[in-house]
């Protein structure tokens, strides 16, 4: 191709430069231009007209403008590039649209992607203040770019030189707490495990010489069978799966604030338990969050209260319901924590009052034991009766006060048992029951529990409970007494009991409440109060640097306790998904 000025002549003259391969070509093209009226002059009838080439040259092709700058990329060293000057080729440099910033007091620029940590690019290197803190980091490719009067231009050498002294070491960045920490790479980083190799030589290894490279300072917690999943190791991005029942005592704690994610975890644990194991399932939910999950996994949901005519009968009992001694006297044991609760009074029972319960335990359950038939089973009106007609003076204090609970308004725990407990799932939601009949209705599920318990042991197998605001149990020196009793037997009948609470102090308020903490082999924590944290460093050996994971933490992140391995996790449940929509009580979220 080549350049043609072709003149046009008639009663005026004009001149046109046009491209094409040839003299002719030019003419031809003129012509057909001047025909179709694109060039106007004064010939009439287009008479007279003549076309002639004066003019021919090679085209000039204009040379594009580049400039010198310093690439900086992940993982690696700054490299001088030549590139355009364009907008075109600036984002073609880092992989996208660009934003430009001006962080330092010399005639440079950065520019980077602008979404480029919205699009998880890899961080490459972090910007500090004056005082050497970090205040951003820049995610994938970075230009060290120039400037001009108008615009970006090429490095100077003593600025080339600058940063890249500046950005020589590469970075890698770890979340210790709330806080980023910029960790420099060493020289042989290809040795270290990024998964990126830049010295591209290979060569084969055995096992045993693979080995060395697995990093010590990192805990793994990742079994196989009927583990569940836990969340991810926070250091190592790996999965966290264990079973609690491979420990030696699988009684556990969930510890948290309020939004910390308590609820939430249970419930996780409790979805991945039902789907993958053949342990049942019970729940003591006092707050009314566990149905939509229970109803979606068509569990029995038992609503306790007292307009409600779902009945749960406190004197149940069956057969197996102790080992060694028989079953009315750990029966008797209940009921004495029962009428300690409702009774009130600092000091509890009188030895008199005990004897006379007790005694009256002992005949109202005469009937069954000779005949284990549903209809003898008594109730607590039978109670009520029989320590009536008893002739010390105590019982009838003891009288009055069952009177409420069997022919008062708080009656509703004088009924046989009229609903399905025999669902592998199953939620009592105690949310209606007033300030009276909660710590009550706490204690006679417990007793229920424990009556599953034994019943499954004979069946080989395990019984998992949930309570949640475990702390309304240990505020009352006798529920809480009742409670550590049935903590330290659950693991021999193969039950997994699992407190859910806000208040660590309350596990630590007597010797006898403490063996709660004590006797439990998982504790799952989220983020903790001062207080609390203090609490637990001490009583579980945890290091200041661990205690991070638990201070400010966001939902779901935290420290697992098992056995005696302590990790860091993260728990991020896709928001995306049906479960979710019936695990959140966000408020805005809960499932209608």
């Amino acid at each position: 191709m080549k350049e043609y000025d072709v003149k046009i002549t008639e009663t005026l003259e004009k001149t046109v430069t046009v491209e094409a391969k040839s003299r002719a070509d030019a003419e031809e093209q003129v012509r057909s231009a001047y025909y179709n009226s694109e060039y106007i002059l004064d010939s009439e009838n287009f008479t007279g007209v003549e076309f002639g080439t004066t003019e021919e040259r090679e085209i000039q092709q204009e040379q594009a403008e580049t400039m010198t700058v310093l690439l900086v990329k992940p993982h690696m060293y700054p490299q001088q590039v030549q590139i355009g000057c364009d907008l075109e080729d600036l984002q073609k440099a880092v992989g996208g649209d660009i934003e430009a910033v001006y962080p330092f007091n010399e005639p440079v620029a950065l520019v980077m992607h602008d979404e480029g940590k919205i699009m998880g690019k890899d961080l490459n290197r972090a910007l500090r203040d004056g005082d050497g803190e970090i205040y951003d980091i820049i995610a994938g490719d970075f230009l060290v770019v120039g400037l001009g009067e108008e615009d970006f231009s090429s490095l100077s050498p003593e600025l080339m030189k600058q940063f890249e002294e500046h950005f020589h070491q590469p970075e890698t960045f770890v979340r210790m707490g709330r806080s980023i920490m910029a960790l420099p790479l060493p020289d042989d980083m290809s040795s270290i495990p990024l998964g990126e190799n830049l010295i591209h030589i290979q060569r084969g290894l055995t096992t045993s010489s693979t080995a060395i490279f697995v990093p010590f300072t990192v805990q793994e917690l990742f079994q196989s069978g009927e583990a569940l999943y836990y969340g991810l190791n926070a250091l190592s991005n790996n999965m966290i799966l264990c079973d609690r029942k491979r420990l030696k005592n699988p009684n556990g704690l969930i510890l948290g604030t309020p939004g910390s994610g308590k609820s939430f975890s249970a419930k996780r644990e409790i979805t991945n338990a039902f789907l993958i194991t053949a342990d049942d399932i019970i729940i003591c939910d006092p707050e009314a969050e566990y149905y939509p999950l229970v109803e979606r996994l068509k569990g029995q949901v038992i609503k306790v209260s007292q307009n409600s005519t779902q009945y749960i009968n406190p004197m149940d009992i069956n057969l197996n319901y102790s080992e060694g001694d028989t079953p009315i006297a750990l029966k008797s044991d209940f009921i004495l924590s029962f009428c300690e609760l409702i009774m009130g009074g600092k000091n509890g029972l009188e030895a008199v009052e005990k004897t006379l319960i007790d005694r009256a335990v002992i005949s109202v359950y005469r009937s069954y034991l000779a005949d284990p038939k549903p209809e003898n089973m008594p109730v607590l009106g039978d109670l009520y009766n029989e320590i009536r007609k008893q002739p010390e003076k105590e019982a009838q204090r003891i009288a009055s006060a069952l009177e409420l609970y069997v022919n008062g308004s708080l009656n509703l725990f004088n009924h046989r048992t009229n609903v399905d407990i025999h669902n592998r799932l199953v939620c009592f939601d105690i949310k209606e029951l007033g300030t009276q009949l909660k710590k009550v209705g706490m204690l006679i599920i417990q007793d229920q529990v424990w009556n599953r318990v034994t019943l499954n042991r004979s069946e080989g197998k395990a019984t998992r409970y949930y309570i949640d605001e475990f702390h309304l149990l240990l505020k009352e020196e006798q529920t809480a007494a009742y409670s550590v009793e049935i903590w330290k037997r659950f693991r021999k009948w193969g039950g997994i009991p699992t407190g859910i609470t806000q208040n660590v102090k309350d596990l630590l308020t007597s010797r006898e409440v403490s063996n709660v903490f004590e006797n439990s082999d998982f504790v799952y924590m989220l983020n903790q109060a001062q207080g609390d944290r203090e609490i637990l460093a001490k009583q579980l050996n945890i290091s200041q640097q661990q205690m991070t994971y638990v201070t400010h933490s966001d939902a779901g992140e935290g420290l697992i306790f098992y056995g005696n391995v302590i990790l860091p996790f993260i728990d991020r449940f896709p928001q995306d998904t049906e479960l979710y929509r019936v695990m959140t009580t966000k408020p805005g979220e809960v499932s209608a």
